[in-house]
């Protein structure tokens, strides 16, 4: 393989920006649609953030201070996993949405603040609009957010397993 593609794989680093970048993009994202277009998210949604928190420290970490191949390849590994758990928290909670499987019995979405009084208590109850993990609350192309952050992360996986085959088939002596 030449080109772009080739010269990507060939740097772990590059694969490691690349893979903390578009974890930033997708929680991003995320925040927009909850502070932004006021979409409040369940317990899963705020589940499936959690692997891209983790993958954006970790990328941060690996750039400042992974200078060895070995580190760096470190990373990427970890960095699969961490892409793995999350395109198997976006197929759970995207068959949830679609009845496949069952959702968590604790699954009412995010605490609300705490009352001051019985008098607030009372109007929190009423207000109060309760997230379920079984209703998407918004779809593009058929898929619910759960459903696009299982295809990003899938391919974020595939990104950081390219990059782990092509560093394994590099000779040991290989500059980077």
């Amino acid at each position: 393989m030449t080109g772009p593609a080739s010269r990507l794989l060939a740097d772990p680093r590059r694969l490691i920006a690349l893979i903390g970048l578009v974890s930033l993009a997708l929680i991003g994202g995320a925040w927009f649609f909850e502070l932004v277009l006021h979409l409040r998210p369940c317990k899963l949604c705020l589940e499936q953030r959690a692997p891209h928190y983790a993958a954006i420290g970790l990328t941060t970490l690996a750039l400042l201070f992974a200078r060895s191949r070995r580190l760096q390849i470190a990373a990427l590994i970890v960095l699969a996993l961490l892409m793995a758990w999350s395109t198997g928290l976006g197929v759970y909670h995207s068959g949830v949405e679609w009845g496949i499987f069952a959702g968590p019995n604790d699954c009412g979405g995010t605490p609300a603040p705490a009352a001051a009084g019985v008098q607030d208590l009372m109007k929190q109850l009423q207000t109060t609009r309760i997230v379920s993990c079984t209703e998407a609350a918004w779809r593009f192309l058929g898929l619910s957010l759960a459903g696009w952050n299982a295809l990003a992360s899938l391919g974020l996986l595939v990104v950081a397993l390219l990059g782990l085959r092509s560093a394994s088939q590099r000779p040991a002596s290989s500059p980077g």
